[in-house]
């Protein structure tokens, strides 16, 4: 006899096809799921920025892993995350953790894992981001200040199967906060100080793509201006 699947393993089985097919449309997102589909270690290879705590500047990254852990209280709670390489946003602690705005008090269990990736990626690309409400304040003054050069990367986390970028999520990603400008300028902008210190972004000047590795430094081109939507 067929063993009955809960409603929890339904969602983790159909999340897990979810992410599957995403893949399959997506060269930007490589995952790792545990046996039982409740832990997922996702990689971007994509622009964002963070910065570096001994010369303080800002720069770009090519390579961004994030860990969701999916509860036992899951999809009635929101998933666990925890960001685990080196990030510089207005929504990211120095320590990893994630601020989804509205979805932290007011969870959508009809979220499904594959739009969560989604709202991640176009926060690594500053594609959204909230600067009225930051775990990161001074990523927040940063992003004010740069805010024509975004998003860092304009694909869709789709690129495979979507021919627009840049892309938007299907649902509003952090209910009620601002969304970035979206600019054509593909160049970085120079720093502005924060608090005392500057915070100058110095681009990484040769990308090399070996596989799924990159071997990253930057060089670019300051932009100026800012707008932000409600």
């Amino acid at each position: 006899m067929m063993t009955q699947l809960s409603p929890r393993d339904r969602r983790l089985r159909s999340d897990l096809e979810a992410m599957q097919r995403l893949q399959e449309q997506s060269s930007i997102i490589r995952f790792v799921a545990s046996a039982h589909a409740d832990l997922y270690t996702v990689t971007f290879l994509g622009s964002g920025v963070w910065r570096d705590p001994a010369s303080n500047e800002v720069r770009l990254r090519h390579e961004h892993v994030v860990t969701i852990g999916l509860t036992a209280a899951y999809p009635r709670m929101m998933p666990e995350l925890s960001w685990r390489t080196p990030i510089f946003h207005p929504n990211i602690s120095a320590g990893g953790v994630v601020c989804l705005g509205g979805y932290q008090t007011h969870w959508v269990p009809s979220l499904k894992l594959d739009e969560l990736c989604q709202m991640l990626w176009d926060m690594t690309r500053y594609a959204n981001y909230d600067v009225e409400s930051p775990y990161n304040r001074e990523a927040a003054i940063w992003a004010k200040s740069h805010a024509a050069s975004f998003p860092l990367d304009n694909r869709p986390l789709r690129d495979r199967f979507e021919t627009a970028a840049p892309s938007t999520a299907a649902r509003e990603p952090f209910p009620g906060s601002s969304r970035s400008q979206t600019s054509s300028s593909a160049s970085m902008p120079a720093a502005v100080p924060v608090g005392a210190a500057a915070v100058p972004i110095v681009p990484d000047d040769e990308v090399i793509f070996l596989e799924a590795e990159v071997i990253e430094s930057a060089e670019v081109e300051p932009v100026s201006d800012i707008l932000f939507i409600d």
